[in-house]
């Protein structure tokens, strides 16, 4: 039986995408200061190795994109090589291509958009239960956001996407069950490069709307992720945990 609370991840496994900076990087430290093995990934090679010198505990890396079928299975096969299982996957990879109202995407950005931040989910939790998890179970945690649960002006076709992982999250929670936990968490605005055209150079103004007076950091979000890997949220599956200081409060949601 565990102690309460105790967020050690000693003898797992744990691959994490989008891996190489923001929130996928402060992720992966957390995992493997506590103890994990962690594989991390992305497009770019020497940001990779970069990142991984940058962390404390066993940090390997493995480049690939995300949206391409044959590389998320590569990756996924040489984490198992090297260190040995798959315990833990971590769905953080994701882009926007476009702002601006729906009305005017054109279809390539569209289907870029679907590809990296929606059907990479399903592909790589595929890989990863076909390789691992489906004999030896383990956790799946997918990046959603509060974009998903409510609507804003300029990155509406995102939110459409990152909606669909949290129900992604449901089904898959239903279908991989007893097996395998699958849970989202739905950040707030996080201070991060990826989202930097939307705090600054607005960012107290911002933070004052917000409940708790300031925006994220990466860290809020890997302390979550952190909890769902772990054996404390043992009996937790299908759920979107929110970080956001409170931002949906006003919503009404």
């Amino acid at each position: 039986m565990f102690r309460l609370m105790d967020l050690r991840l000693d003898g797992k496994v744990a691959l994490v995408t989008g891996g190489s900076r923001g929130i996928g990087k402060a992720i992966a430290a957390a995992y493997a200061a506590a103890g994990a093995r962690v594989m991390i990934s992305s497009r770019k090679a020497d940001a990779l190795e970069i990142a991984a010198k940058e962390m404390t505990g066993e940090v390997t890396w493995f480049a690939a994109n995300v949206g391409e079928p044959d590389q998320a299975q590569a990756c996924i096969g040489a984490c198992i090589e090297r260190l040995g299982g798959l315990d833990i996957l971590v769905n953080n990879a994701a882009t926007n291509p476009y702002m601006g109202p729906l009305m005017n995407i054109d279809r390539s950005r569209a289907e870029k958009t679907v590809q990296v931040n929606q059907f990479a989910v399903l592909a790589w939790s595929q890989l990863a239960w076909e390789a691992a998890m489906r004999d030896h179970g383990g956790s799946i945690i997918n990046l959603a956001s509060i974009g998903g649960m409510a609507t804003e002006p300029m990155i509406g076709y995102y939110n459409v996407t990152k909606a669909a992982v949290i129900h992604l999250t449901k089904q898959m929670a239903a279908e991989l069950a007893p097996k395998v936990r699958v849970n989202a968490i739905a950040p707030g605005l996080v201070k991060t490069d990826f989202a930097r055209a939307l705090w600054q150079p607005a960012e107290e103004a911002i933070a004052a709307h917000t409940p708790l007076k300031r925006l994220g950091e990466p860290e809020d979000i890997a302390a979550a992720a952190l909890f769902l890997a772990s054996e404390a949220a043992s009996w937790i599956t299908g759920h979107t945990l929110v970080v956001d200081g409170g931002a949906l409060i006003h919503t009404g949601l």
